[in-house]
């Protein structure tokens, strides 16, 4: 990108004159205006998104101004920039990609925003300079409009689109309830009202539809079965329920990681203790990533400003690497879908606060996992690899290609 807003100059001639004063019935056979033509291709090339690339959402917070940005992230030629950006009306607490346009046959590309206001926004994606979202769900009340509220009454924490059963949405809130959201109406479908506290997390589970997982600031965890509303199990976890995940190269356990800096994994068909509790950071743990497709490598990131690596292979937690990001306080991580070790990592550190960060970079993670045979229950894009150490071999010989050509 460092030569992308170069342009190619060419000084004036100082011959001209009213000979070069001619018309062309074809403007692109016209040279001056030809060129503006190809730098309105160029504009269109960069906007284009390539098989090859990944994008990536995040909230930006300035002053009161928020803005939701749209990363383009293309691991094979570097590639890292925003495409486009979209300004939110308030500032954003969570997102939730999903594909699903109410009304349409085909896949769409959108993001549920949660805010410090009740109120959610989905908005469209595939628009750039959009100023309002595709559509909200809920609203505030109004005497003047004679309007009841709909929805939370307060800043929404959480949300969680279903895969299975794609018109519905889960939101959980300051307000202690877990709403679902049939979107094909834009109303409620079922209220979840069992918490004593904030819900600060939720996830629907990978493979069953019905099963919702939720961490709240009760410290519980619990697993619901919204197919019968009292259908509900609890586990009491070590502080207040930062986040929530499933585990899906194990679907019957999850991880909760807390306030206290603890991470425990639970198996949701007994209803004692926790399989295993890990102090694993000395401050909140903010965000927690499963790779999709190596088993057991599980990744944390903290207010400590630290991000670990972890194996918990046979339920025995491991570290494999620590390392300060120099973000600031680690808010928040996400795994890519189609590269089981690539991470985005977001701070709070004004200057430099995101990162696309690729665990393999620590020579402990590759040469601990890098014999781990992948696999791929969530049925994502094929890597092309089967392991990590093959990779690093086909990589290698690419570089080497690329320096003889």
């Amino acid at each position: 990108m460092d030569n992308y807003d170069d342009e190619d100059t060419k000084e004036g001639d100082p011959t001209l004159g009213i000979g070069d004063l001619v018309l062309h019935a074809d403007p692109k056979e016209d040279p001056y205006l030809n060129q503006e033509i190809n730098d309105e291709d160029s504009d269109a090339e960069d906007y284009e998104i390539k098989s090859t690339d990944n994008l990536i959402l995040a909230g930006h917070v300035e002053g009161e101004a928020a803005t939701l940005e749209v990363y383009v992230y293309n691991d094979k030629e570097g590639d890292l920039y925003v495409h486009h950006d979209l300004i939110l009306p308030s500032l954003p607490l969570t997102m939730e990609w999903l594909s699903y346009e109410p009304g349409e046959s085909t896949k769409g590309n959108l993001v549920a925003v949660g805010y410090m206001t009740p109120i959610i926004d989905v908005w469209d994606l595939d628009i750039v300079d959009c100023l309002e979202a595709a559509y909200s769900l809920g609203n505030k009340s109004s005497k003047k409009k004679k309007l009841k509220r709909v929805g939370h009454s307060d800043a929404v924490l959480s949300l969680s689109w279903n895969h299975h059963v794609e018109h519905i949405l889960a939101s959980g809130s300051v307000d202690q309830t877990v709403l679902l959201w049939d979107l094909n109406k834009g109303t409620i479908a079922s209220k979840i009202s069992a918490h004593m506290e904030k819900v600060q997390s939720l996830q629907w589970h990978p493979f069953e539809s019905q099963s919702l997982a939720t961490g709240a600031c009760d410290q519980y965890v619990r697993i619901f079965d919204c197919r019968a509303q009292d259908s509900c199990k609890a586990w009491k976890v070590e502080g207040e329920v930062e986040k929530v995940l499933w585990n899906h190269f194990n679907p019957f356990t999850l991880f909760a990681s807390t306030e206290s800096g603890h991470i425990q994994m639970i198996d949701v068909r007994k209803d004692d203790a926790p399989i295993w509790t890990l102090h694993a950071h000395s401050d909140c743990i903010n965000g927690i990533s499963l790779s999709t497709q190596c088993p057991d490598c599980l990744v944390t990131v903290s207010s400590d400003k630290t991000l670990k690596v972890w194996d918990i292979l046979d339920n025995k937690p491991t570290c494999i690497h620590e390392r300060n990001m120099k973000l600031g306080q680690l808010h928040c991580l996400d795994n890519c879908p189609d590269a089981p070790f690539l991470m985005a990592i977001g701070g709070d550190k004004n200057s430099d606060n995101f990162k696309v960060f690729d665990i393999r970079e620590s020579s402990a993670t590759l040469e601990h996992f890098g014999s781990r045979k992948l696999v791929n229950p969530l049925g994502m894009s094929d890597w092309g690899f089967e392991t990590a150490n093959e990779a690093e071999v086909k990589e290698e010989e690419m570089e080497t290609e690329a320096v003889t050509e």
